[in-house]
């Protein structure tokens, strides 16, 4: 008993103990959430509502480029009234089931959330803020970033005091509208209101179920649940709302068969539309835009609602690296296409849809189109025409085979986009800070924002391009080899057995490397990588020299020397690996803006000093850019049309399979530019002049070196290189009685021993031709004739014809 007695003491003891420690934590918490609410910031429903100032781009000097405000970015206002009561319900059914049950705080869902999260391993990813809290969250705590877990465990505490506080002054018919309204849809879209007219070309009054559920489904992750980018992911959180709506008794299931049945998808494609009616943004804008709200999410932690809230109503003043005269230069020059390319065609972006005087719509894509043409012409290439009346007939045939009986009140909504081919992008960058000047991102009139941007969101094949940085850069920067290395030029195949063919089909044997790169020789750039570098050292380079579209298919694929790749690269990254051997072998991160100062002047961002890191050493950037002089200068060089009348030109050009895209990437010593050519639809260019885009690149950096008042500069040979003379036979140091040249070196990679000499017969008399030639005429590697590592002389000129450019297979 008295054991017992004791046990029961202790038990109480602990109970009290446990109360005690209970109300200490309760009170603790108390004085904490007291202290939070003190403060948090005085908030009326004014302060939640869409508002903000007008934002400014300028350039170095301060001269206006562009503004951004909402009246004509993207955000048209709507009355609640003026919205389909789908869509208002579609919201509530997937950001807030019990939206029209709680005071602000859902505490059920608080609980849910919980419950989740501790059932999988403390691993907390469902949301439980109430659309009134994420109203908040949007308007008033815009700038709470980098936040550590208390800060953002205060703000939670914040926000659900002030939702209890704002859901006393509003209703909630006005909540919702300010959500509405506020809420970032994708496609640069803030609000319903554009949503509906980027998506579906009518107001938002208009919106089917089906359309709402679409919309709705867009706001967990704007740029993951794009419908336009990513039909099947919106698709399935579509199916999400309709199923939330049925089980809410916002739709019954007459309603909800029908949402489910709407091929929505398909008129998403057709109808999409900007909804700006002011002057569209430059291409250079809307990929400022675009790298501004990525740098917002990525570097300072906002969502992209409030990065976009940010930038269009932010008041910011955004300094852009633009170049106002090059800009203007770039896209002139595009324009005047008489000056590069002979004649033109025109692409066909088409849509359709029927209404029928009984209710029901049938909607027909551009698809659809080229099947039709294809099927009567054979066309390869059906949305490729030789005059915009070639396409309007081909449009006409095709609506007469379909069900349309106009006599009978049947219409129709068209979209008819034509668009000038093969098309082209520039993109102009100083190679010593990674401040792009000039991007031009298509050929034709711009008609809307944040449209196709063929410079920064288009990838298509390098081409030979990818030699330089693939295969010779990693060679010569791990010193496996130099430019008088000499490689047989011979039949040769990938590892799977496909064969690697040069542009003329012809081998002509033991070939000098830098040879290789004025011709751009297939094989020699193949065996390079295989031989000296490897597949998986030479991806590594390609990522250190900044490309992000490579593809794990790419890491030990062979033909990726030549460009074969998965996907391809944008214009903007494969200018920056070349402006990083322009500048030294140094890659700097291309940047947009130099710096963005908030309403108040504080800085928000800033780019000055843009990171940048050693891809290659000096000396490896400066012999790669003495050979790719030859490429402009030598008499086989395959960059001729490109050659400057008075400043020097490294470059390589590149054309990939059928000449599908034509390429140049080439620097001075002042300025890296590259400009790709080709069809939308990837037609060949096969019976066009292979160096239209060359003569671009010329007239656009001329007439950059006459605005500009260019000074003529040679590129700089850096301390690491030096000049060799050395035996073209055996690659030793030349002898006086060696044939020789003399070529650059790596200091570190030069040559130290001398060859043993070489006997030279007498000059052969003209009428004995059985005297051996004494300068090996004959030889693909002789230069007894002076050359010199400039290539102006033409070693191995002679022994084959001048390329247009080689061949590219595709990755085996």
């Amino acid at each position: 008993m008295k054991k017992k007695r004791v046990g029961v003491r202790l038990f109480k003891a602990f109970v009290l103990c446990i109360l005690l420690l209970g109300i200490v934590g309760v009170a603790a918490g108390g004085v904490f959430v007291k202290h939070v609410i003190d403060n948090t910031p005085e908030v009326t429903a004014k302060d939640i509502l869409p508002q903000g100032y007008t934002t400014s781009i300028v350039d170095q000097n301060g001269t206006v480029l562009e503004q951004l405000k909402d009246s004509d970015s993207n955000r048209v206002y709507k009355k609640y009234d003026e919205i389909s009561k789908y869509m208002g319900d579609a919201f509530v059914a997937i950001e807030d089931e019990r939206f029209y049950k709680h005071n602000g705080i859902d505490l059920q869902g608080i609980i849910r959330a919980g419950v989740v999260g501790v059932t999988h391993g403390f691993h907390f990813t469902e949301g439980a803020s109430t659309l009134t809290q994420q109203l908040i969250k949007n308007n008033v705590f815009p700038n709470f970033v980098n936040e550590t877990n208390s800060e953002r465990f205060e703000r939670k505490i914040q926000e659900q005091y002030l939702a209890l506080k704002i859901e006393k002054q509003m209703s909630k018919k006005e909540i919702l509208e300010a959500y509405m309204n506020t809420i970032n849809l994708g496609q640069g879209c803030l609000g319903v209101q554009t949503a509906a007219k980027r998506y579906f070309n009518k107001d938002a009054a208009d919106l089917t179920l089906s359309e709402c559920a679409v919309i709705a489904g867009i706001t967990q992750s704007p740029s993951g649940n794009d419908p336009v980018k990513h039909p099947d992911v919106n698709a399935r959180r579509r199916e999400k709302v309709l199923n939330n709506m049925k089980k809410l008794g916002f739709i019954n299931q007459t309603e909800y068969d029908e949402a489910m049945a709407d091929n929505v998808y398909d008129r998403i494609l057709e109808t999409a539309s900007n909804t700006q009616t002011s002057k569209p943004y430059s291409y250079f804008v809307d990929a400022l835009i675009k790298q501004i709200v990525k740098d917002l999410v990525n570097k300072k932690g906002y969502s992209e609602t409030q990065a976009y809230n940010l930038l269009y109503s932010g008041g910011l003043t955004i300094t852009a690296t633009q170049d106002a005269d090059i800009q203007s230069i770039c896209d002139g020059e595009v324009a005047n296409v008489d000056n590069y390319l002979a004649g033109s065609e025109w692409g066909l972006d088409y849509a359709l849809t029927v209404h029928h005087t009984d209710g029901t719509s049938e909607n027909y894509s551009k698809e659809q189109l080229a099947a039709y043409i294809s099927s009567t012409t054979g066309d390869q290439y059906p949305l490729v025409f030789s005059t915009q009346d070639a396409a309007q007939n081909a449009i006409n045939n095709y609506k007469s085979t379909l069900n349309i009986d106009e006599a009978a009140g049947d219409t129709v909504d068209e979209r008819i986009e034509l668009s000038p081919q093969p098309q082209a992008s520039v993109v102009v960058m100083d190679q010593y800070t990674g401040q792009i000047k000039a991007i031009v991102g298509g050929r034709g009139e711009k008609t809307s924002s944040l449209s196709l941007n063929r410079a920064t969101d288009s990838y298509r094949q390098p081409g030979s391009c990818f030699k330089i940085l693939a295969s010779y850069a990693p060679a010569l920067n791990e010193n496996k080899l130099t430019l008088a290395t000499t490689i047989d030029d011979e039949p040769y195949e990938y590892k799977n057995g496909q064969e690697v063919k040069n542009w003329d089909k012809k081998y002509i044997g033991a070939t000098r490397v830098r040879y290789g790169i004025e011709h751009s020789m297939n094989v020699l750039a193949v065996k390079t990588l295989t031989d000296y570098v490897g597949e998986t050292e030479s991806y590594d380079y390609l990522l250190n020299f900044g490309f992000t579209t490579l593809t794990d298919a790419d890491k030990n694929s062979q033909a990726k020397a030549l460009g074969g790749l998965t996907l391809g690269v944008y214009n903007t990254e494969l200018t920056a690996a070349y402006a990083a051997i322009a500048n030294g072998g140094t890659y700097i991160e291309p940047t947009l803006y130099t710096q963005i100062l908030d309403h108040d002047g504080n800085v928000l961002l800033d780019n000055t000093t843009p990171l940048s890191h050693e891809v290659i050493k000096d000396s490896t950037a400066y012999l790669l850019t003495s050979a790719m002089e030859d490429v402009v200068n030598g008499a086989g060089g395959t960059g001729g049309s490109a050659r400057l009348s008075n400043m020097p030109v490294a470059a390589k050009t590149g054309t990939s399979q059928e000449s599908n895209d034509l390429w140049i990437a080439a620097y001075t010593p002042y300025y890296t530019a590259s400009v790709w050519g080709g069809y939308d639809e990837s037609k060949t260019m096969s019976n066009l002049s292979q160096s239209w885009h060359q003569k671009l690149w010329k007239n656009i950096m001329e007439r950059i070196q006459e605005t500009k008042s260019l000074a003529y500069k040679d590129f700089e040979i850096p301390s690491s290189v030096v000049q060799k003379t050395i035996c073209t036979r055996t690659g030793l140091l030349a002898t006086g009685s060696c044939p020789s040249l003399t070529e650059y070196f790596a200091k570190d990679n030069a040559p130290t021993q001398s060859c043993s000499g070489h006997y030279v017969a007498p000059e052969p008399s003209n009428d004995d031709p059985s005297v051996e030639d004494p300068d090996n005429s004959d030889d693909p590697n002789n230069s007894a004739n002076g050359d010199d590592p400039s290539g102006t002389n033409g070693d191995n000129s002679g022994t084959v014809p001048t390329p247009s450019e080689p061949d590219v297979q595709p990755a085996p």
